[in-house]
């Protein structure tokens, strides 16, 4: 699912949002969860999952197409982790 498919979801669903307010709605809770992670922080969604930071230290990589070694910074990823409800959710059999 896209972010557009959400944002005309969510104006399906609620007849009182145009479709301008759920592009809006979806767009926040995006920002929302995209800059408590660029601060450091950590975001719960109870029953669907939680958004944080792993770390990667540097490490030596390779070119894939000359095969050089190449120095590979540290950084930080997002990571999602999904919470119990969703992960039962989706491993009911015969679905």
């Amino acid at each position: 699912m896209t972010r557009s498919e959400l944002s005309q979801l969510l104006a399906r669903k609620f007849p009182q949002l145009t479709l301008a307010d759920a592009n809006m709605s979806v767009k926040t809770i995006i920002d929302a969860i995209a800059n408590r992670l660029t601060e450091g922080g950590r975001v719960e969604l109870r029953g669907f999952g939680s958004f944080s930071l792993n770390y990667r230290p540097p490490h030596k990589g390779r070119n894939p197409k000359t095969g050089e070694r190449v120095d590979v910074p540290a950084k930080y990823v997002p990571h999602f982790k999904p919470g119990l409800i969703l992960k039962n959710n989706v491993n009911i059999p015969d679905k």
